[in-house]
């Protein structure tokens, strides 16, 4: 346990830190090969866990390139500056907008797909109209929020959604009927503590007039209009899908490389320089801070979470479901969501209890908010903040992420216990 521990902490410090530019992909695939040199892991766990993340990181490649895609004809520029319009100079207004706009790109593109794709968006906007540092700073930091909160409702909102759905054979209709409510809930009172908390740095009126008409943003307007057409059918693939059993990759994947394959033809992105841009160590960080963790496991940290588990799963589904929730939500805060997600779907394999897996999604996906490398999403949201001149500190996020996540996290586990 000891030398287990010892190397996914060294390896999740260099991930954090990024020593001369070290890529986090890289970090984590050197600390997959030192736990099979020294024995932590065996090529045989290497196997298992390309087992369970296959589907997961397949689907997140393509669900990657179709938003690249997408903001390379002005998709999202056009839905931000859409939004902002709509809010007619009223910052209060606006900030909610940005919010529910988030939580729609967050649940239709995932989570790292809103940090990577929407906040420079939102930052430029911030920008051009001419607001405070405080006032960019609580946009962004409640953006940077949602994007995890709202990424609940399909199985490809969230890597730890695919991974947990696949790991339980949850089909895609079963998984949407049971977290359609808590994303509704956690959406909802995400934007109320949000304002709550950031109310006094949001200006009353907002010059819009600043901003570009929607319209101008576009790169091909055609394009534009089918994509939503195409998003559509797209969804309802996953649906038909979901009767045949096949994996959510088929669709993520498949629609990515039909899609661009559609925008090249009509000359409005470049293929190859669209999949060479795509975020590729997020795969290799994906795939090797799993390897890393498997060890833990072999060390027998799935055997401790199990007993507290089983303990939980005797005192009724409500505390059962926020006491599962709470333990991901912490161990996520400590040790990052993806790792965590995979523990604790193993210690809950046992449990004859489907709820503790959503339980386990929801603490995995919120919980991360509460440090700056909880998740994959906010080390991407706080780097694409960095090289565009925007820097916050540990304390100041954890701070703002510590007095946010719990109560909101307590009121989506609550509704799940509600909906199950």
């Amino acid at each position: 346990m000891i030398l287990a521990s010892f190397i996914f902490l060294v390896t999740l410090l260099f991930v954090i830190w990024q020593p001369k530019n070290l890529q986090i992909g890289t970090t984590a695939i050197l600390g997959a090969i030192v736990s099979l040199g020294v024995g932590t892991v065996s090529f045989d766990d290497v196997l298992v866990v390309t087992d369970i993340v296959w589907d997961a990181t397949l689907a997140f490649i393509g669900i990657i390139i179709l938003s690249m895609v997408l903001d390379e004809i002005g998709f999202f520029e056009w839905c931000a500056i859409k939004m902002a319009k709509l809010s007619r100079g009223n910052g209060h207004l606006m900030f909610i907008y940005d919010l529910i706009l988030g939580s729609f790109v967050s649940a239709l593109f995932a989570n790292d797909g809103a940090a990577l794709i929407l906040t420079p968006i939102l930052l430029a906007k911030m920008r051009i109209l001419q607001l405070n540092t405080k006032t960019i700073l609580a946009f962004l930091l409640a953006g940077g929020f949602i994007s995890d909160s709202a990424s609940l409702p399909f199985v490809f909102s969230n890597l730890t959604n695919i991974v947990t759905a696949n790991y339980f054979n949850i089909g895609f209709m079963e998984y949407l009927s049971n977290m359609i409510i808590p994303y509704i809930v956690s959406t909802v009172v995400s934007i109320i503590v949000l304002w709550l908390i950031l109310r006094n740095d949001i200006p009353k009126e907002i010059d819009i007039t600043l901003l570009k008409n929607p319209d101008d943003v576009l790169k091909n307007k055609t394009l534009f209009q089918f994509s939503w057409i195409f998003l559509a059918i797209l969804l309802a693939g996953y649906f038909i899908g979901d009767n045949y059993h096949l994996p959510i990759s088929v669709f993520a994947l498949g629609g990515a490389i039909i899609f661009l394959a559609i925008a090249s033809y009509t000359k409005s992105t470049r293929a190859w320089l669209t999949i060479k841009s795509a975020p590729w160590q997020v795969v290799w960080f994906s795939i090797g801070l799993y390897i890393v963790v498997y060890g833990l496991k072999n060390a027998g940290l799935t055997d401790y979470l199990s007993v507290v588990l089983n303990d939980l799963a005797q005192r009724g589904d409500m505390i059962a479901i926020i006491g599962t929730g709470f333990i991901s939500a912490i161990l996520s805060a400590f040790m990052n969501n993806m790792p965590t997600v995979m523990i604790m779907d193993i210690a809950l394999q046992d449990i004859p209890n489907e709820a503790l897996a959503y339980a386990n999604i929801i603490g995995c996906n919120l919980g991360p908010k509460m440090t700056p490398f909880g998740s994959l999403a906010t080390l991407l949201w706080l780097h694409v903040l960095a090289n565009k001149g925007v820097k916050i500190g540990f304390w100041e996020y954890s701070k703002f992420g510590l007095i946010v996540t719990p109560p909101v996290l307590l009121v989506v586990l609550v509704s799940l216990w509600l909906v199950i």
